[in-house]
């Protein structure tokens, strides 16, 4: 991702804590290391002028339809493609999640 030089990065900030308690998730999140990953890309991008921006960790951005705005409130983590019930905008549920990080207007940006 540093070596393409974009202006920003944008990535949630993610309740690890509460993603633990799902005994379904909890050995899988915890051998992902998301502090440290967290950390060295702060670090590449201070080095090399990146803005890095943190989403709160209750945006919708897997909720949030891309297309039209709405927010789907029924969306399990089982659903892997995003259908809209407003627009029937019908997506991948992660790329979703990315397009409306990269137009995310509320966020922090790492220091």
């Amino acid at each position: 991702m540093i070596r393409q030089k974009p202006s920003f990065i944008t990535m949630e900030d993610l309740n690890v804590k509460g993603m633990m308690k799902n005994r379904h998730l909890a050995k899988a999140v915890q051998g992902q290391n998301f502090y440290s990953f967290r950390l060295k890309l702060a670090d590449k991008c201070r080095r090399n002028g990146i803005e890095l921006r943190i989403a709160d960790r209750w945006y919708p951005s897997s909720r949030l339809c891309s297309e039209c705005g709405s927010i789907r409130k029924d969306l399990k983590l089982s659903d892997r493609t995003y259908r809209c019930d407003a627009c029937g905008f019908v997506i991948d549920r992660d790329r979703n999640a990315s397009i409306n990080l990269l137009n995310a207007k509320v966020y922090t940006v790492a220091l």
